[in-house]
């Protein structure tokens, strides 16, 4: 036998006013947090190489600095 679904009230809590909010749109901001997140996923068996965040970074700027001094 199905148990019953419970509703909840489709009601607010009294501090707040329906008029307090705009028109909800889903996904409003979804645009500006993929252009401003930059989420990276290693491969297993390099993320082991590097314990941290800042030691990515510190290879990569090595990496770069490696290459600008072999481009000229």
């Amino acid at each position: 036998m199905k148990k019953a679904r419970s509703q909840a009230p489709d009601e607010l809590r009294p501090e707040y006013r329906r008029s307090d909010f705009d028109s909800l749109e889903r996904g409003k901001y979804a645009a500006r947090l993929a252009e401003e997140s930059n989420v990276v996923v290693l491969e297993p068996e390099v993320a082991k190489a590097f314990p941290n965040d800042e030691a990515v970074n510190q290879a990569l700027r090595e990496l770069l600095r490696a290459k600008e001094r072999h481009a000229v």
